[in-house]
């Protein structure tokens, strides 16, 4: 099983393809009408696998977002992600009623379902295309932010009796995301404060201690009657920005289980789903994503949009770039547990809707951004540094790891100019390490490790991720050391 998640690892990333259609045609494989005819149809267990697989992939996200990406696009990403959503829930759920014929509630389940965007979708495919900081952060927190609200939309419309009118949603759903943000800034800052100031006693222990406290977030959300979800992601993002010890490391090890949370999750929803109850539906679920994708999601961001004077080419970007993956196939498990009639209806077309329009979408995303001259091709890579408190010298140890498109490339080791109290002390170039002397030109893929004194610390990292994106000249460019 190993072996064949590491292959499909493999072709995702060399096809383009994002990898949960691989993951969901390992179940789909070993499930009901398939070669292993393994009999699954837990609803309520893959449910609650899913959201603890949702709570790790969060993390894992946060983790990675870069605050100074998001923090521009932060007020169009919540655009997005509130107003965004309820067009798009109203757009499809009326395409999902009058030209499909479902009932309201299944058309408004529906439309809520497949509105929320997936991180880990978009993301696996772009990855290879550097894009404006502006769409990448968009982008990014979009998915991040609007689970909240949709699974809010999807728990009202799958309860039993009749659904809250509209103002009652719109309040409940300011209330558990006005909680949720709260309670996770809050848990992200408290834990970063007791990392950076606390030693563990083995460097291991880090990366444990910083999902440990994505999940806390989720949990004191949830226990709130707030937004879990949103609580683990700002938690995250917080920790993530906050400069902590063994930072690479501890993204490394979210990654690996956002990876392990991906796998498990899609082989699972590939064994919940019986493949020949399928075609009834396909035909359904063609028709709500035709509408989804060309009207409902187009139409979502050019409203939310509006206000922002966005490029028509980001605008289509943007809207292409509306992936769905785990979230609405998890989330198409809500109604089943609750018992709604027709939700295994719901589901199919979910499913259908999900594995089709990432075959059209996924490939040919990268595609587009190069035809709409949306590629960022010079954009500076992002250092990467690494930092080993030394708490009884009272000083840090950071390796610098130079990327290719750093202008770090051709700088003199004096013409850094590091904040006194921190110094190179050693530079790894081709697998021979030496120490360096101030005439030293350094190069694309060296080395570097930086002591530096307590005090200078956050200063000597700034200075060489100046270096880094502005080169020698970065003080007269803007990117000096000295800010933030």
């Amino acid at each position: 099983m190993l072996l064949v998640a590491v292959a499909a690892v493999r072709i995702s990333s060399r096809s383009g393809l994002p990898s949960l259609l691989l993951y969901l045609g390992i179940g789909v494989a070993i499930g009901q009408d398939g070669i292993g005819n393994v009999h699954f149809d837990n609803a309520e267990l893959t449910q609650v696998i899913g959201y603890a697989a949702l709570v790790v992939i969060l993390a894992e996200g946060g983790l990675g977002t870069k605050w100074k990406e998001i923090k521009p696009a932060l007020p169009m990403a919540a655009v997005l992600s509130t107003a965004g959503v309820a067009v798009s829930v109203g757009v499809t759920a009326a395409a999902a009623h009058y030209w499909v014929g479902l009932d309201w509630r299944q058309a408004l389940i529906i439309g809520a379902v497949v509105s929320s965007t997936d991180a880990a979708a978009v993301f696996s495919v772009l990855r290879r295309v550097p894009l404006p900081s502006r769409i990448t952060g968009t982008l990014e927190a979009e998915s991040g932010f609007n689970d909240a609200p949709v699974v809010i939309l999807v728990v009202a419309f799958s309860t039993t009796g009749p659904v809250d009118s509209w103002y009652v949603l719109l309040g409940t759903i300011v209330m558990e995301l006005a909680i949720g943000a709260a309670i996770g800034l809050a848990v992200g800052f408290l834990g970063s404060f007791g990392l950076r100031h606390v030693a563990l006693p083995a460097s291991g222990l880090y990366p444990i201690a910083v999902m440990a406290i994505a999940v806390v977030a989720y949990a004191a959300g949830a226990m709130a009657h707030g937004s879990g979800f949103l609580a683990v992601y700002l938690a995250s993002v917080v920790l993530g920005n906050a400069r902590l010890p063994h930072a690479p490391a501890n993204r490394g090890f979210a990654e690996g289980l956002g990876w392990l949370a991906q796998i498990g999750m899609f082989v699972l929803l590939g064994l919940l789903v019986t493949p020949h109850e399928l075609v009834d539906d396909f035909w359904p679920a063609v028709m709500v994503g035709l509408v989804l994708t060309a009207v409902a999601r187009p139409l979502s961001v050019f409203l939310s949009l509006l206000p922002f004077r966005v490029p028509w080419q980001e605008q289509a970007l943007m809207s292409w770039a509306g992936l769905r993956g785990a979230v609405p196939i998890i989330l198409a498990t809500i109604p089943m547990v609750s018992g709604i009639e027709g939700s295994e209806k719901v589901f199919n077309i979910v499913f259908v809707l999900v594995v089709v329009y990432t075959l059209v979408q996924g490939p040919t995303l990268p595609w587009l951004a190069r035809a709409l001259r949306l590629g960022d091709s010079a954009e500076a890579a992002d250092l990467g540094v690494e930092s080993a408190p030394l708490e009884r010298l009272r000083g840090h140890l950071l390796s610098v790891a130079v990327p290719e498109k750093s202008r770090m490339h051709g700088v003199e080791v004096a013409e850094l100019r590091l904040p006194p109290g921190a110094a190179v002390t050693l530079v790894v170039r081709d697998g021979k390490s030496f120490v360096p002397s101030p005439t030293t030109v350094l190069r694309r893929g060296d080395e570097l490790l930086v002591v530096a004194t307590d005090p200078v610390r956050d200063a000597a990292e700034r200075r060489l991720r100046a270096v880094s994106q502005g080169g020698k000249l970065a003080d007269w460019l803007g990117t000096g050391g000295t800010g933030k």
